[in-house]
């Protein structure tokens, strides 16, 4: 495996890269958050297939393609000085610090069941409900067709056809 500074190097690379090609690069220029939601959306189901299949190869290049679609919405967040990929990336290392107090604080717990219970009533002080992307649901309570697609539920069926169920 690749050492941290290797890791670092190489996610370098690829924020360049993505800066190299919204400068010379007329379709990636021209993209929006807009344009591209529906590419990620296709690029989570490929995700979700390759994880169901158990292909290793096919995870690996599936993550990289969202990874993409992770820096390409930085870069255009970026440039409308709304947030930036180092923006994206405290605001979700705050949250798993937030909603880790027993690895980051003081609260004791014995088991999962623990975690799950605290991560619910960090999520409810939040002002969120539960959307089943969090610790241990199955996402059926409130009818997330992408958390229920990604568990298998709707295997084969495109995400884009949500509306159709």
């Amino acid at each position: 495996m690749n050492s941290r500074q290797e890791q670092l190097k190489a996610f370098d690379r690829l924020l360049t890269i993505m800066d190299e090609l919204r400068e010379q690069c007329p379709w990636d220029r021209k993209q929006t958050l807009e344009s591209l939601r529906h590419l990620t959306i296709e690029e989570t189901y490929e995700l979700g297939d390759a994880i169901l299949d158990n292909d290793l190869q096919e995870v690996k290049k599936e993550l990289g393609d969202l990874l993409l679609h992770i820096v390409f919405y930085a870069k255009i967040g970026s440039e409308t000085k709304d947030f930036d990929i180092a923006d994206v990336a405290n605001g979700i290392c705050d949250k798993l610090i937030s909603r880790h107090p027993h690895i980051y604080s003081d609260i004791k717990v014995n088991n999962e069941e623990d975690v799950k219970r605290n991560w619910e009533q960090l999520k409810l002080k939040e002002g969120k409900k539960s959307g089943g992307a969090g610790v241990g649901h199955e996402g059926e309570k409130n009818g997330d067709f992408m958390i229920l697609w990604i568990n298998g539920r709707y295997k084969g069926l495109n995400p884009l056809d949500v509306h159709k169920l």
